[in-house]
């Protein structure tokens, strides 16, 4: 297997550093924007399987030249999701694998925005499933932590723990500081911004509907020392795809931001600085979004700051396999002090790029494969879980 990894930002940068000790590839090559980034995340494992190029994730073509220029039989898409339909697109030209972690863009619908979706994520996606399935292609979809391995736990819990589900939730939460920040994301805040100010949606009894954004707040008690958190609902990939493969009466993601950073998105929306749009400044087309991401700290430099564990699960409640009333929490913890000295990657990075390196291990190796576009939930559970146990960073599974 080659792989044309598109981003060598912060999960980019992991992804390197994890595939660096597998052994299921031939060859990555790792493109950016940046030349110099690629190069940086190349040069960090000394690996001559890792090559560094220079990539416009926007132009469609010059990606598919690379592909068939590098002989790849796969794009990993870990750049944003603005990205991800020139990448997309590329990928099917190109007769290749595709996989990315998180789905294309939604736009809100113009009349009842806070009621009725208008185009939802991966709409423009699974719009074209008809061409890779007729091209005998496969395009693996929200394949990270978030959409990616909740929605294994879906598949799992569905096939091994549950007779019959009345909801899947996905709660997401953590006790991490960074010394030294008043405000400082530990992911990307265009991406954060993209899913927090959105409309919610939430799939109900056999549709999805939308709310206001930070609707419906609970406090989820989280495991291994993190504690209790306040979770709201969050627009996010999970929703989208679970229903299409696991039956159950309610989905809904919900995030535990807290209170001030929902503060912080909330002023920014008021401000117009979450428009991905550009405006004139001193005779310049600038994005406001863009200015506060530059101006924030890159969160793939703060592992070193960082403190605490982060966790990403899946709630899920309905009747068990023995007919009885049952409800679990599948989940992923990892220590920000564990991947910093295993991998120096802060750990918010690290666990959304290990989950997509399992799986394209599952591909290498024809454990799992498929065609057309199919979310993580379309495969058998078992051999990821099992083999990212293997990778040593278990999950867990604990009764409500």
């Amino acid at each position: 297997m080659r792989i044309l990894l598109v981003g060598a930002g912060g999960v980019g940068s992991a992804m390197v550093a994890i595939a660096s000790r597998r052994s299921f590839y031939d060859h990555i090559v790792v493109a950016d924007y940046d030349v110099n980034r690629a190069v940086s995340a190349c040069a960090r494992i000394e690996d001559p399987r890792f090559s560094a190029i220079g990539l416009d994730a926007s132009n469609a073509a010059e990606v598919e030249a690379a592909l068939r220029a590098h002989e790849c039989d796969v794009l990993f898409n870990a750049v944003d999701p603005r990205f991800d339909m020139p990448l997309f697109t590329a990928a099917l030209n190109a007769g290749v694998t595709y996989l990315d972690m998180a789905m294309s863009l939604s736009a809100r619908h113009p009349q009842r925005p806070y009621e009725v979706p208008g185009v939802k994520l991966g709409d423009d996606q699974f719009a074209l499933a008809g061409k890779w399935e007729e091209r005998d292609q496969l395009a693996l979809v929200g394949m990270g932590v978030e959409p990616g391995l909740a929605d294994v736990f879906a598949r799992y819990a569905a096939d091994h723990l549950f007779e019959t589900i009345e909801e899947i939730g996905i709660r997401d939460g953590s006790n991490l500081r960074v010394d030294g920040y008043d405000f400082a994301p530990t992911f990307s805040i265009w991406t954060t911004i993209e899913e927090c100010l959105n409309p919610p949606i939430v799939w109900e009894d056999g549709r999805w509907h939308t709310t206001e954004p930070f609707s419906e707040p609970e406090v989820f008690d989280f495991p291994e020392g993190i504690g209790p958190v306040e979770c709201v609902n969050v627009e996010h990939e999970e929703v989208l795809l679970v229903p299409r493969w696991v039956d159950t009466r309610r989905v809904t993601f919900k995030y535990g931001l807290g209170n001030e950073f929902i503060e912080v998105l909330k002023t920014l929306r008021k401000l117009g600085l979450d428009s991905p749009g550009t405006v004139k400044v001193k005779g310049l087309d600038v994005s406001p979004r863009d200015v506060v991401a530059a101006s924030l700290p890159d969160p793939s430099t703060l592992g070193d700051r960082m403190r605490g564990k982060t966790c990403a699960g899946t709630w899920v409640k309905g009747v068990g396999k023995d007919g009885r009333a049952r409800e679990v929490y599948l989940y992923h913890v990892v220590d920000n002090e564990w991947s910093m000295r295993e991998y120096g990657c802060q750990a918010v990075v690290w666990q959304t790029a290990v989950h997509p390196v399992v799986a394209l291990e599952l591909l290498a190796n024809g454990v799992w494969k498929g065609k057309g576009v199919l979310g993580p939930e379309a495969f058998d559970a078992v051999p990821f879980l099992d083999l990212l146990n293997d990778y040593g960073s278990p999950w867990a599974l604990r009764e409500q």
